[in-house]
């Protein structure tokens, strides 16, 4: 059971409970300006247990560097836990110096502009986190023989969580032998984390959100050795990566987020 690698919120909640728990956090998932917003552009309320589920497994595994792809209220989410790991964390035992970086790639430039500004107005009084944000177009592709998609420009980070939420499948125009995913009948399949698969050190996390295809993809086709879970209740796919430590500062890492500082 992949407990035994990442800790796991314990229960399930109500939905008034979750909106109370993010209002402590001076996160209002009702406020009226945004949803004002939000029915205007027609965008998609946020499922309140896949938002808490994502807070606390950042909170409670001590993540320090985040690749999101995709954006929206998970955006929202993602930085104020990843601040408030920076507020909570001594580096007295554990003399590692953590960036606290939070990357957010999207292929919706509009999408990108609203979540800097929602990030900016709930977190405006503390806004001290290191956060980069990217827009890149996402193309269809042929990765060994597969159909697959692919961002055109990447951050260049090294992050031990990952969050895939995106692209939007529409918005990939591109075609290959008259094959293309802008359609309800398929779906993305992001292989960038193919990519950088060696890169990635040990104790790794990767949360995907939905995406079923895709998480069978990247089960097919990584070559480390990652712990693997769906959690059907929350159509959640739950990475560990648990290869080979690098070293002593992987090691070192490993020892930070097991303790109890």
């Amino acid at each position: 059971m992949i407990e035994k690698y990442i800790k796991l919120p314990k229960k399930k909640i109500s939905d008034q409970a979750i909106l109370n728990f993010f209002l402590s956090k001076n996160i209002n998932l009702d406020d009226s300006k945004i949803r004002k917003i939000e029915v205007k552009k027609n965008i998609y309320r946020p499922v309140l247990m896949d938002l808490y589920r994502l807070y606390n497994i950042i909170s409670l595994n001590k993540r320090t560097s985040i690749l999101e792809f995709g954006s929206e209220w998970s955006s929202v989410v993602i930085a104020k836990a990843l601040l408030e790991n920076k507020t909570k964390i001594k580096n007295k035992k554990y003399p590692i110096y953590p960036k606290f970086d939070y990357h957010i790639l999207e292929n919706e430039n509009f999408f990108l502009r609203h979540t800097k500004k929602k990030i900016k107005y709930f977190t405006a009084k503390n806004h001290n986190n290191k956060i980069s944000y990217y827009y890149s177009k996402c193309n269809l592709i042929n990765y060994c023989g597969k159909f697959a998609t692919e961002y055109k420009n990447l951050p260049s980070c090294n992050p031990d969580f990952i969050y895939l939420d995106g692209p939007d499948q529409y918005k990939i125009k591109n075609k290959i032998n008259n094959f293309s995913v802008a359609s309800s009948r398929f779906m993305p399949m992001v292989s960038d984390l193919l990519l950088i698969e060696y890169y990635l050190t040990k104790g790794t996390i990767l949360l995907i959100d939905g995406r079923g295809a895709n998480a069978q993809f990247l089960r097919d086709n990584f070559k480390r050795k990652w712990i693997y879970q769906y959690f059907k209740e929350y159509d959640q796919h739950l990475f560990y990566l648990n290869a080979e430590s690098f070293g002593p500062k992987n090691d070192l890492l490993l020892k930070f987020y097991q303790s109890r500082d």
